[in-house]
């Protein structure tokens, strides 16, 4: 069984026992969080929510906090002798999917 998640605007497909990154959630590491907002159900049957299935909700453990790649961005005018580089590094959490309740 699987089940596609909605968390800060992002849609992940996740199984139990999956291990994910997202972006940042303000828990502790070890603790268990619960996402109900479940777009999907996905297995031998199939429930489309509208927008979210009734009753769905994901089980998850935070196991570390960290963060991710490294995002560079250029700003080039040209004639104008004019460059500007930046960089940003999102903070990330990385969770253990335990379980799907229906």
């Amino acid at each position: 069984m699987y089940a596609i998640i909605d968390t800060h605007g992002k849609q992940v497909r996740v199984c139990a026992g999956d291990t994910i990154e997202v972006e940042h959630i303000d828990a502790e590491e070890g603790a268990e969080i619960t996402f109900d907002r479940v777009l999907l159900l996905g297995g031998d049957e199939i429930k489309v929510g509208a927008p979210l299935v009734p009753g769905a909700s994901v089980r998850a453990r935070v196991l570390a906090h960290g963060q991710g790649e490294k995002v560079t961005t250029l700003k080039y005018r040209r004639r104008k002798r004019s460059r500007v580089k930046r960089g940003f590094r999102a903070t990330t959490t990385l969770l253990q999917i335990l379980d799907i309740a229906v």
